[in-house]
């Protein structure tokens, strides 16, 4: 028995897709790289719900990597296990015994359970993480002195990347393949590090001269007050991100992140954008439509379009 829609319903449609006509023209062919934080993956209807936006971007055209980390998991896993997860600035301190935690989730759960629902959506997606093939390479990180700390902070079995060789995506990518991403790594010598997932997205983009670095996460983009929800950016630009960063305006969670966007847009990404997993479609709100639903930044604000210039002034 077929549907019927009305004609309201009709007129909806078309107009939606007319809408998304250009952006889909524009973005065809060009890649994005998507990290996803590991919220989204609390529940399958939050990750379907996320993938299925993914699953129609990779039918559209758009060349996609995903990222994704598993910060929750690995906390309930060391808490299960009696273990004690220490935190700094947003970063997470990675002892041996962390460090077992975070590959068996990364590698293991989480991975697995972003594959399993991609085939479900009939996407053709490949695990990897950055051991494999020598994709990230990186060194332990050596003790850090951090703002307000009179001891240098060792935060263990963390890396720095040296490098991306990210001739193993494009391989993948070519056959029709969606990578996605664990952001483990290794050093010259074999021995696992731990990286931050935005640190590895951002990389990633920039090595892949990446069209976008997307950025899902619980919050719905970067706050001018940190206290409140209200007082989303929607435009930003380098200048006014470290303005933000510089008055301590942004959340300890969201330090990597500021850090992630420096990196791509000074490595030659268009866009970066921050957007909330929990907001429904909010990944295709974000790419198809000017309004958006998130953060957007960029280099510097000359480069916004016309129509993107007056949102960000308000006009």
């Amino acid at each position: 028995m077929t549907n019927v829609i009305s004609a309201t319903e009709r007129a909806i449609v078309v107009t939606a897709l007319k809408q998304a006509t250009p952006y889909i023209r524009m973005y065809k062919g060009k890649t994005f790289v998507l990290k996803a934080g590991g919220a989204i993956f609390a529940s399958h209807a939050s990750t379907r719900a996320f993938l299925e936006q993914v699953a129609l971007l990779h039918q559209l055209g758009v060349r996609i990597v995903f990222v994704h980390g598993g910060g929750p998991q690995s906390t309930e896993l060391a808490k299960s296990l009696g273990l004690d997860t220490q935190i700094v600035d947003g970063r997470r301190v990675t002892d041996e015994q962390s460090l077992e935690v975070m590959t068996m989730v990364l590698n293991g759960l989480i991975n697995t359970r972003i594959l399993a629902a991609c085939r479900d959506l009939d996407v053709p997606a490949i695990g990897i993480s950055g051991v494999d093939a020598g994709l990230i390479r990186a060194s332990k990180r050596p003790p850090v002195v951090m703002s307000e700390r009179e001891e240098p902070v060792d935060f263990g079995f963390v890396g720095d990347i040296e490098g991306v060789d990210v001739n193993v995506l494009e391989k993948q990518i070519d056959l029709g393949f969606l990578p996605v991403v664990s952001p483990l790594s290794a050093d010259s010598s074999g021995t696992l590090l731990n990286i931050n997932a935005d640190t590895v997205a951002a990389a990633i983009a920039v090595g892949l001269k990446a069209e976008k670095l997307v950025l899902a996460t619980g919050a719905p983009g970067i706050l001018e007050d940190k206290k409140d929800p209200d007082s989303l950016v929607s435009y930003l630009d380098l200048a006014g991100l470290r303005r933000l960063r510089d008055s301590g305006s942004l959340s300890e969670g969201m330090m990597p992140k500021a850090n992630a966007i420096e990196s791509a847009l000074e490595g030659g990404v268009n866009r970066v954008h921050i957007i909330s997993f929990n907001e429904p479609d909010s990944l295709l709100l974000e790419v198809f439509t000017n309004e958006g639903r998130g953060t957007m930044v960029v280099a510097r604000t000359e480069s916004l379009k016309p129509e993107e210039r007056l949102l960000a002034t308000g006009s």
